[in-house]
């Protein structure tokens, strides 16, 4: 892998935050409780080899170390410094550690931007002065660092994880010291734990970076409330993801994403939409609670990937058996068929009253032998991909015999999926032990266990999805573009005429209904004449979004006189419901041929950029609701993907004897569209609502093109 998208001397400024040789603890303290005392005492804990300095204006002894007044009064250097002191002081020891040569700050301190003006205006000189001697800094506000493997632990959490391969990152404190709890008792191991805090510099994508590159950590897990820079999110992530799994609980609405939006695009568009398709688009995989992300860690921590979808499940009990299927089968697994050699081996070892078919009951009698029967036959059947075994306590159950069994046919056959569901209280205790120990995942109930399966062939399908494919570049008139953007903000307008949106579109290379603006209704005959009849006219007006609610908008207009008559009906209607708006005239515009209505549209999101729309157009768009997103620049495959996932796309595929719809000049308005939104930042909306898509072979045209552009 090579890593390009992240500055280079931060890159190797995090290397030494996740590996000091020295830390400084500036606050330390002797008095217990304090955080100061919390940090250095973590540090002896986890038993950090490097030198550790205390740094209090007292000097003195702390938990047996030499304490220092300051750091420029420590003889050696200092790879990372943790500051602990309350934030009127941040400042100027941050400028003490820069003229020592620190090359890592771990600001704990709150009381910076979360405070409001003043606190974030501290923030930025924090990170000023940061920069100036070239150092980095994570946090302010934020629970500290570990690395379970260096190994440090320099934060006031209670404890330390166990080791593990599991990367953890989370933008609350509060809530990692909650789950580190529960991960001691569970037993789950983390290689990194960080608290990104306020992210005045380094922010969740420079340590999903650092994850990628650490040999430690094998699966990533993020918790966040926004991401700080989406373009540079979605590279790092887009480069990881074939590798090792990202996984991410996003919570909290984007207040940019709420704001009123004029297009359809734009309100269709959810406030948090824009975070789903990034996270699609770049391979990671968005869970819906920490449980089941945690869930997930703990089975990839254990197990390999499943080949394929295909899953066992042997019982001893037919009920939970039943609803462990019916969880596979709602989660988008498959129940796998047995071979006949399989089927064969455990007929002739079980009770004839046992099913030896999927899922495998093998009754309320079984003993250890009858589960170790089985769970190998299962594991070594090549229709198998994963293995879910289930025991609940009976008369005759052996639990921990059970458990040592199944601990036994893993060490058989060790390349698949092997989960168990224990399910009951005290009798499932030290069996659950045992399972954990020999590295079974092992859950209370049977859903938690499937879900967790799912994830990870989740995981596998999007990682071999996400394809090295560059955005297509076409042909286009970018000079005509910008003389009509400059000529509309020259008019001190956002909203585009109906004849320019059009010109625009056109300038892409899209094909569009001929459009020309009439500001008479003599120029309005002529323009119907030269276009030929039929025509369609719509009020020109950026005041009016939706015309045909108050009568702007005629359709099958067939002479020079029906042209004439509308254009004043026009005009009247407008003056009638909308008095107040500002008119240009009215559009002229070539009456396309009826095809299947279509939306394509963008709206600009204030993380990530373009936020590329298709589904069903028409009237009816907001009702219906059957669109998809991607965002921009768009490869084929996306706007392949994008078509796909709406029910107007399986339509176009011809239905009823119907032909199929121009799908690929579908694709192809999408991309062009892409395009031109990324070359122009100043569109901020647009909306072609409707295009009407013909057979395949005879294309797409734009009907109604709306542009919105932001200011300068």
């Amino acid at each position: 892998m090579t890593w390009s998208c992240l500055n280079l001397d931060r890159q190797k400024g995090i290397d030494v935050l996740f590996n000091p040789k020295s830390i400084a603890v500036i606050g330390a303290s002797s008095t217990k409780g304090k955080l100061g005392n919390d940090v250095v005492r973590n540090l002896i804990d986890s038993g950090f080899e490097g030198r550790v300095y205390p740094i209090n204006p007292k000097g003195g002894e702390i938990l047996g170390l030499k304490a220092f007044r300051s750091v420029s009064e420590v003889a050696g250097e200092i790879d990372v410094a943790v500051i602990v002191i309350p934030a009127k002081y941040v400042l100027p020891v941050i400028e003490e550690c820069g003229q020592k040569g620190v090359t890592a700050l771990v600001i704990i301190t709150a009381g910076f931007k979360e405070i409001g003006h003043e606190g974030q205006e501290a923030e930025k000189k924090i990170v000023e002065i940061a920069e100036k001697y070239d150092m980095i800094v994570q946090g302010p506000n934020c629970l500290g660092i570990v690395n379970t493997f260096a190994p440090y632990n320099a934060s006031f959490a209670a404890g330390t994880p166990e080791k593990g391969s599991v990367a953890f990152a989370s933008q609350s404190g509060a809530l990692m010291t909650g789950i580190l709890d529960w991960s001691l008792m569970e037993k789950i191991g983390f290689s990194k734990f960080v608290s990104l805090g306020n992210k005045a510099q380094l922010d969740e994508t420079d340590f999903v970076e650092s994850f990628g590159r650490d040999p430690d950590s094998n699966f990533i897990l993020l918790y966040i409330e926004s991401v700080v820079d989406g373009k540079k999110f979605m590279e790092a992530c887009r480069k990881i993801a074939p590798h090792k799994p990202i996984y991410v609980v996003k919570s909290g609405v984007s207040t940019a994403g709420a704001r009123a939006a004029s297009s359809h695009t734009g309100s269709l568009a959810g406030s948090d939409t824009a975070y789903s398709v990034a996270f699609k688009q770049c391979g990671v995989i968005r869970a819906d609670s920490m449980s089941e992300l945690f869930d997930v860690a703990n089975v990839f921590d254990d197990c390999h990937l499943p080949g394929g979808n295909r899953v066992a499940i042997v019982t001893n009990a037919g009920g939970p058996g039943i609803i462990t299927t019916d969880a596979v089968e709602m989660s988008g697994l498959a129940m796998a068929k047995f071979s006949p050699s399989t089927i064969e081996t455990m007929k002739k070892g079980l009770p004839s009253a046992a099913s030896v078919y999927n899922p495998v009951d093998a009754l309320g009698t079984a003993q250890p032998q009858d589960y170790a029967l089985c769970v190998d036959a299962t594991l070594q059947d090549e229709n198998v991909d994963a293995v879910l075994v289930l025991l609940t306590p009976q008369a005759m159950t052996k639990e921990t015999e059970t458990a040592q069994v199944i601990v036994e046919s893993k060490k058989k056959y060790p390349t698949k999926p092997l989960l168990a569901v224990f399910m009951g209280g005290n009798s499932m205790t030290y069996p659950r032990i045992v399972l954990n120990e020999g590295g079974i995942p092992v859950f209370d109930f049977p859903e938690r266990a499937v879900n967790a399966i799912a994830e990870l062939y989740r995981y596998t399908v999007v990682r071999d999805s996400l394809k090295d494919e560059t955005p297509p570049k076409f042909k286009v008139d970018k000079k005509r573009v910008k003389e009509i953007i400059k000529h509309v903000r020259n008019d001190h307008r956002r909203v585009m005429l109906g004849s320019e949106a059009h010109v625009i579109a056109e300038a892409y290379g899209i094909r569009v209904a001929r459009t020309q603006l009439a500001t008479s209704a003599e120029e309005a005959q002529a323009i119907a004449a030269e276009i030929g009849f039929p025509v369609v006219m719509k009020i020109a007006s950026p005041d009016i979004v939706h015309k045909s609610d108050i009568g702007g908008l005629m359709i099958g207009l067939k002479s020079e006189e029906e042209v004439k008559n509308a254009f004043l009906q026009i005009l009247d209607n407008v003056r009638t419901h909308v008095p107040r708006a500002v008119v240009y005239g009215v559009d002229v515009q070539e009456m396309a041929m009826k095809g299947k209505e279509l939306i394509i549209g963008c709206s600009r999101d204030i993380q990530f950029g373009p936020l590329i729309m298709f589904g069903a157009g028409g009237i009816f768009v907001n009702y219906l609701k059957d669109v998809s997103f991607r965002l921009a620049p768009m490869t084929r495959s996306d706007a392949s993907d994008l078509i796909a996932e709406t029910k107007m796309g399986t339509l176009l595929q011809g239905v009823r004897g119907e032909e199929p719809s121009d799908i690929d000049a579908i694709a192809d308005t999408i991309l062009r569209i892409s395009q031109l939104v990324c070359d122009f930042k100043e569109i901020v909306e647009l909306d072609i609502n409707p295009a009407f898509a013909y057979e395949k072979g005879n294309g797409v045209i734009a009907v109604d093109v709306k542009i919105t552009i932001g200011g300068e």
